[in-house]
């Protein structure tokens, strides 16, 4: 389940000042990002597959901008521009850019973490995916604090050392 709350919080600011980018009026961007919001919680069935959720949110919220101007399609000193649709361009291909990076990055993780022991993987998707702490885990997995931590702290030296790059001497990638 997706804390709304805490998303709308992290991203509230950086979406209002890439919004910025397009337009100067405020109620606007304010608007398009509620919409953003309200969109994402009544799709977010649908929406599951999204890999990259801060990148979804600044996409829908250049798409819902768009789509006001074109819908109003009235001209004012505060709609879009040429420079600031070379403003939108660079954004896009930034964005794009950004995405495709960010995609390639978690296909190695997802890799990298496929690679740990059932053990490693749970202890790693309830601290950093449920967020859970250190005593919920304890119980949930039936072992002591200090297991925890030193099976936690396996796993992450684990993933440092299949994600480091080879030494001519270890090989592909230094873990078999």
């Amino acid at each position: 389940m997706i804390d709304f709350t805490y998303l709308y919080d992290k991203h509230i600011d950086n979406l209002f000042a890439f919004g910025s980018k397009f337009t100067s009026d405020r109620e606007l961007i304010k608007d398009c990002i509620h919409d953003v919001f309200v969109k994402f919680f009544t799709k977010q069935d649908a929406l599951k597959a999204v890999g990259n959720i801060e990148s979804y949110l600044y996409i829908s919220l250049r798409n819902r901008i768009s789509d006001e101007y074109r819908r109003n399609m009235r001209l004012c000193d505060n709609e879009i521009n040429d420079s600031s649709m070379h403003h939108l361009a660079e954004n896009e291909a930034y964005y794009t850019e950004r995405m495709e990076r960010q995609n390639a990055m978690q296909e190695s993780i997802e890799k990298y973490f496929n690679k740990l022991s059932p053990r490693q993987r749970q202890i790693i998707n309830l601290y950093y995916r449920e967020q859970r702490k250190y005593d919920d885990i304890c119980k949930i997995m039936g072992i002591n604090y200090q297991s925890v931590r030193n099976l936690m702290h396996r796993s992450i030296s684990r993933l440092r050392q299949y994600a480091s790059p080879p030494t001519p001497l270890q090989g592909e990638r230094g873990v078999k």
